[in-house]
């Protein structure tokens, strides 16, 4: 059993804080900062450029991969890391594209990160007027599935409510109609249990900065079936996705297996975080984290529909529907949230009304839900966000 007291212990947490946003921006590990100074001063500043060899800069991208790639059940050398989330999204539409030369439609719900449909919309732009993104509500996405649709695109957990799709029976469905699946794994690795390989998955991808807590900008992951990974051809053929990169040539030939879908340098000093970052499961087990999550998730729902009934659930009541989080609907969400802030309970605000939390288990416990539905309460009830200074929106909500 993981001991969720010993995994607190490994991240660096504010005094009197209550961290419920790690689903936006996880925490600092504490182990962090010394292996980014021994990355800076001891690589970085003693190796100078030979540290890409010396100390193993350019296998970083695969071997932090392979850790990555058990959390979410992908078979190892499928997961490479680098990149943003965005620019993985592209690669693995594009390249899904081109796996269903005869069909035109990229399909997706209206619960998706809208990053992921601006990347969708502007491919189908490049592409040509006959290229369609179709977005359906979450619930209507398998009768939407059809002989026209080339890839499914879907967020396994919806960012807003955390509503939890099927992805072993979509991918089966939408394989069935000849449609190949893209799963954005954002809101999902490191908080709930994956298995793209189970699942039958064509591709994937996901960021790192949530629940596995690399630091903001940190790196973003893909993966690709083994069935897949030899021929797909890569959109954004960058240099270090080449055969053989350093042989300088002028025309691409596009690398073995998973290193195809590398596209630029890779950010040492972000992958030397996320390294500290996954060594905090070396002690966790993610069945236990989901568990635990489900747990404090249904403590907070008891605690608050109990005490705040302005606030209306607007996640899943389930816990097995849900990811790792817990929204409600509140028609002045965005000013109780900034009060509850400056109270030391941490959330975010999902326009037009939702306040959001998440649930981490490896460094939330009951005593802090306690506290956070505590706080709550004594926000909503008595009205302490009714001032000008919580209702004046910053650039980041």
């Amino acid at each position: 059993m993981t001991d969720f007291a010993a995994t607190k212990a490994m991240f660096h947490l504010p005094d009197d804080a209550t961290y419920l946003d790690g689903n936006s921006l996880g925490p600092l590990p504490k182990a962090a900062p010394k292996r980014l100074a021994r990355t800076m001063q001891d690589e970085w500043g003693e190796m100078l450029i030979t540290g890409w060899n010396k100390a193993g800069w350019m296998g970083m991208p695969t071997e932090i991969g392979d850790r990555i790639g058990k959390l979410i059940g992908a078979e190892p050398g499928h997961v490479v890391l680098g990149d943003t989330l965005s620019i993985k999204v592209y690669q693995a539409l594009a390249s899904a594209l081109e796996m269903n030369p005869k069909r035109r439609v990229i399909l997706s719900d209206n619960g998706n990160f809208p990053s992921d449909l601006y990347m969708a919309e502007g491919l189908c732009k490049t592409l040509g007027s006959d290229f369609e993104l179709r977005t359906v509500k979450p619930e209507d996405v398998e009768n939407s599935l059809s002989s026209d649709v080339a890839v499914l695109m879907l967020t396994e957990v919806d960012y807003r409510t955390g509503r939890l799709h099927d992805m072993n029976a979509l991918t089966a469905e939408a394989q069935a109609h000849g449609i190949i699946t893209v799963w954005d794994l954002a809101h999902s690795a490191g908080a709930l249990p994956v298995d793209v390989a189970g699942a039958n998955a064509d591709f994937a991808v996901g960021c790192t900065y949530k629940y596995l807590n690399s630091g903001p900008g940190g790196p973003a992951f893909i993966y690709v079936a083994p069935r897949h990974v030899n021929k797909v051809r890569p959109a954004l053929s960058g240099w270090l996705g080449h055969e053989a990169p350093f042989e300088f040539d002028l025309s691409y030939r596009p690398g073995s297996g998973i290193e195809r879908m590398r596209v630029g340098t890779p950010p040492i000093l972000q992958l030397a975080a996320l390294e500290a970052a996954m060594d905090v499961w070396d002690s966790a087990n993610i069945h236990d984290v989901r568990a635990q999550s489900i747990k404090l998730c249904d403590q907070f729902i008891a605690g608050v529909e109990a005490s705040c009934p302005e606030l209306t659930l607007a996640s899943p009541r389930d816990g097995t529907a849900r990811g790792s989080q817990v929204s409600f609907r509140f028609e002045n969400g965005y000013a109780a949230m900034q009060a509850l802030i400056v109270r030391g309970v941490i959330g975010d605000f999902r326009a037009p009304d939702i306040m959001r939390f998440g649930f981490t288990p490896l460094y939330i416990d009951e005593a802090d839900v306690a506290r956070a539905v505590d706080v709550l309460t004594d926000v909503t009830m008595n009205r302490l966000w009714d001032t000008p200074e919580y209702k004046m929106r910053a650039r980041v909500t």
